[in-house]
């Protein structure tokens, strides 16, 4: 049974529509008001949406330590709707790269967000999609995060990642350890880490196994998001307690 968990939130949230050409896409943006983090986007996994309570667990985790957040769903609704019963655009990791593409386009665009530094925090399939979008967007992207993810459903772009990444799998995980590994071999001009935590099962549902993967994000997106600014020099840091 999984535990309930409650963390204090540091930062008023709002719901946004995010255009991307001819579609709109759900999300919940919060700005902590003592930012100094840059902001995370979140890629949800296979079957999930903006709402998962794993993933808005670490983004309040992440708001108190001064990094911005939104969490959006990949899919329409109407994608949605189809995918519950063919369950077929949710592995489709070209278009859900696209869309975090998108996604991260808009949000360079809004005045609030443009100049912050950008990470990516990636489960199950959505870790693939974040890496695809870190290779189209070597430029943008500062730090990608996975949790139980599939890496190696990333292809050819794991080759051109640059930006820093961390692999975090359960260490009940077995199957999705290997692919972790395989994955992280591939990825030769980015630097990367595979954290395996121990009792965890794919969902991390075990007690204190979620709170690691909140801290260890956490440090890791402190450390290569320190400067808020993408402007500013990448050699400041921001301590994370």
């Amino acid at each position: 049974m999984a535990t309930t968990r409650t963390t204090p939130r540091a930062a008023a949230e709002r719901n946004v529509s995010i255009e991307i050409g001819p579609i709109t896409l759900h999300g919940i943006l919060a700005l902590p008001k003592e930012q100094s983090g840059g902001i995370v986007l979140f890629a949800h996994g296979s079957g999930s949406s903006r709402l998962s309570p794993r993933n808005q667990y670490v983004a309040h985790v992440l708001q108190s330590q001064g990094i911005a957040t939104l969490l959006f769903d990949l899919l329409t609704e109407k994608e949605e709707a189809v995918d519950q019963y063919t369950a077929e655009l949710r592995f489709d990791i070209g278009l859900l790269g696209k869309r975090l593409v998108g996604a991260t386009r808009w949000a360079m665009k809004q005045p609030e967000m443009g100049k912050l530094k950008i990470g990516y925090f990636g489960a199950s399939t959505g870790a693939a999609a974040a890496l695809v979008a870190a290779a189209e967007l070597p430029e943008a992207i500062s730090a990608v995060v996975s949790r139980g993810g599939r890496p190696d459903l990333a292809a050819d772009a794991l080759g051109v990642v640059r930006a820093p990444t961390l692999l975090i799998v359960g260490g009940e995980d077995g199957p999705v350890i290997g692919m972790n590994e395989e994955a992280m071999a591939k990825m030769r001009r980015a630097e990367k880490e595979l954290l395996i935590i121990p009792g965890a099962t794919h969902l991390f549902e075990e007690p204190g196994t979620l709170e690691e993967v909140a801290r260890a994000a956490a440090e890791w997106f402190g450390q290569h998001l320190a400067c808020a600014e993408r402007a500013r020099p990448r050699s400041c840091h921001m301590k994370v307690g």
